[in-house]
């Protein structure tokens, strides 16, 4: 979306395509839980150009600046982000990309940015928090369309530090699944996370189309 500038200091590189020169940047697995989840194999992001996306947990925006690049100026990030001193950061970022909405509010209390937000595509979710999976369902019921998607980062020590990683991940499927979110895929995030998993699922499954 803006080439000639790093977000992150990270490393840019241009690629001569059909005669047209393109801009890369390097996406580092182990600052972005969306890029390890891609590096170990994920079988779908959800997240493509023109997709409307809203992004719990978004920091400093360093991942929310790649997805800003795979979206495109058709479509909108919409971040949210309760630490003021990573919003500064965030709205740094989102002066020089124009599909980035910074929300500097608490996701657990969605009804508080509803006036700011449309329906969207696609939830990511990485904030880390015991009720993550709370979290998520109340802004799914508040912003994501019926069959659209979600993909969560869960961090087991931060949901419970007593059971094992693969138990907290099962308990966390079963409370999404309550809530109309239907896992699809999960995947660990080593070697780049520690005890972190990535649930991949889509929101009020549409049905499918019988021949009358």
């Amino acid at each position: 979306m803006v080439p000639g500038l790093s977000v992150y200091g990270e490393r840019r590189v241009t690629v001569t395509e059909n005669g047209v020169k393109q801009e890369y940047r390097t996406w580092n697995p182990f600052r972005s839980k969306l890029a390890a989840a891609i590096l170990g194999g994920v079988d779908q992001i959800h997240i493509k150009p023109k997709s409307k996306v809203l992004y719990l947990g978004a920091a400093s925006g360093t991942t929310v600046s790649h997805v800003s690049d795979i979206i495109g100026p058709d479509g909108l990030v919409y971040a949210v982000e309760f630490s003021h001193r990573a919003g500064r950061d965030l709205v740094n970022v989102a002066k020089k990309r124009t599909n980035i909405i910074p929300v500097l509010e608490d996701a657990r209390h969605p009804l508080k940015y509803r006036m700011l937000i449309g329906m969207v595509d696609v939830i990511f979710a990485d904030v880390a928090q015991p009720d993550q999976s709370r979290i998520v369902a109340l802004n799914a019921h508040t912003f994501l369309r019926n069959g659209g998607h979600f993909l969560i980062s869960i961090k087991a020590n931060c949901i419970d530090s007593t059971a094992s990683a693969e138990a907290v991940f099962a308990s966390e499927v079963r409370k999404l699944q309550q809530e109309n979110l239907k896992p699809q895929e999960q995947l660990t995030l080593e070697p780049y996370e520690r005890d972190h998993a990535v649930v991949v699922g889509v929101y009020r499954p549409l049905p499918k189309s019988s021949s009358k």
